[in-house]
């Protein structure tokens, strides 16, 4: 997917190259007809278009891309500084413009005059170097953020691993970040140190840190030879926690994660992954959730200002209850719902373990003395759950995905495989709701989940979303 991504913007940023080099040669055109006196703006404006004038403006545009593309400005293996970058686009234009003299004497175009080169040259340079400049801040705005980075944690401490690590932190660019090494000490580990990465954990202590970190993807560089047997051990310990996987080939027998082969800075490797990597679906499915939550959010203000008043005047505390949910690939993130239960429900839980309805780690109670009374109309009518759609904006959460678990029903959990629900963004809405919600047991509820997981689609995304209204409206399993 990230190969894939990198094409379409290397091609989108061509186009916008040469968008920003037309509205160059058509801003010259202009100030040089107005600057000369015989030819006024309107009657300009006015001249028709030859078709021999087009296809001499396509040719142009043509050499231009060539020129442009050959000072490397997309070349996807460079990570030029600012002013490196900003002195190839004036290189680049320059020989643009030199290149659009020649065409001129060779075409006899009487439009190209030295006022007009000097125009064009001056206006291209400066957008096409104010455009690389913004791109640039741009980007480093998104890492300095963090929120596009992605979590590597690498699995072996010999040379190769060490070069993966120093090629990640050489193209910051990608959005990746290395969290350390996983490996048993050995007598040749003093390259780690003088790599200036660490040690987080031996293989032992591997599921644990898989289980406590947000990894986002786990690279292979065990001796697959002589550690086949511990590398096939982790690499189905990521597949059960639902973790991209990037190693060397296809030697283990995994039962749900896709592979692939793609190229990653700048060397080929083996990718297996349990979710949908496409980088377009993925995009929809974004775009899909800001159009429809913001949709939402307007069509029912009503209703959220109607039960913040109920909330407001019916009980004592917040109108909103934030709890810590664990999202994609466990991310904390704070969840937002209408409060329904009493001010001081969470030590109340103690007290009320034994009467919990619901196997497994999660806590659900059909008659729960904690919930007030317009709470009960609100769980029952899920309206307690619309400031959701604020968290699907932020991009916490989906339309549509596994239900975000409370850090506490998280901590229960014994089975590895029941993790890989969190290798997607969670959702208000999946397959469990529309089973049944708190009537299907832990087990069942969990399968729901990874048969989301596995059957994605964005066909599949919009039938629960449509099976969901009639689920809310019966109130089927609400609790």
């Amino acid at each position: 997917m990230e190969e894939v991504r990198r094409r379409f913007l290397i091609n989108l940023l061509k186009v916008f190259d040469l968008v920003l080099v037309t509205l160059s040669f058509a801003i010259a055109t202009i100030l040089a007809a107005y600057s000369d006196n015989r030819v006024s703006i309107g009657e300009f404006l006015s001249l028709r278009v030859k078709l021999s004038n087009c296809v001499i403006f396509l040719i142009l545009l043509l050499v231009w891309h060539i020129l442009l593309q050959s000072y490397g400005l997309y070349g996807t293996k460079r990570v030029p500084t600012r002013e490196v970058d900003i002195l190839e686009a004036m290189k680049a234009i320059a020989v643009s413009t030199g290149c659009l003299a020649v065409g001129a004497v060779l075409f006899h175009i009487r439009l190209v005059t030295p006022l007009f080169l000097v125009l064009f040259w001056s206006f291209a340079t400066v957008l096409v170097a104010v455009s690389r400049v913004a791109l640039r801040e741009t980007l480093d705005q998104i890492l300095q953020r963090r929120r596009n980075l992605r979590y590597v944690l690498i699995v072996g401490t010999n040379s190769r691993a060490v070069d993966f690590a120093k090629r990640i932190k050489a193209e910051p660019e990608r959005g990746y970040r290395v969290l350390g090494f996983a490996d048993d000490h050995w007598p040749q580990m003093g390259a780690i140190e003088e790599s200036g990465f660490s040690l987080v954990c031996g293989t032992e202590g591997l599921a644990e840190f898989l289980r406590r970190n947000v990894v986002d993807e786990v690279a292979m560089y065990l001796p697959l030879r002589s550690f086949y047997e511990k590398a096939s051990q982790i690499a189905v310990l990521c597949e059960q926690n639902g973790i991209l996987m990037r190693f060397d080939g296809d030697i283990f027998s995994l039962k749900k994660a896709r592979s692939r082969t793609e190229e990653f800075a700048g060397h080929p490797c083996f990718t297996a992954s349990t979710t949908v990597r496409e980088w377009w679906p993925l995009t929809i499915k974004r775009t899909l959730d800001i159009i429809f939550s913001t949709i939402l959010l307007a069509l029912f203000s009503p209703v959220l200002l109607a039960a913040a008043t109920l909330v407001y005047f019916t009980s004592d505390g917040p109108i909103l209850y934030l709890q810590e949910r664990v999202g994609l690939n466990k991310r904390r993130f704070r969840m937002y719902k209408f409060r329904t239960m009493v001010l001081n429900a969470e030590k109340m839980m103690g007290q009320l373990e034994k009467m919990n309805e619901v196997s497994g780690p999660v806590f659900k109670i059909k008659n729960d003395p904690r919930i007030t009374r317009i709470g009960k109309f609100l769980r029952r009518s899920s309206v307690d759950e619309l400031p959701q759609l604020l968290n699907v904006l932020k991009g916490d959460m989906s339309l549509v995905g596994p239900r975000p678990l409370p850090v506490r029903d998280y901590e229960g959990f014994n089975e590895d495989w029941q993790r890989r629900r969190f290798s997607v963004r969670p959702g208000i809405t999946c397959l469990w709701q529309i089973a049944g919600r708190s009537s299907i047991p832990f087990e069942q509820w969990m399968r729901l989940d990874l048969q989301y997981v596995d059957e994605w689609s964005l066909w599949l995304d919009l039938k629960i979303l449509w099976r969901t209204i009639p689920a809310v409206v019966k109130g089927v399993g609400a609790a």
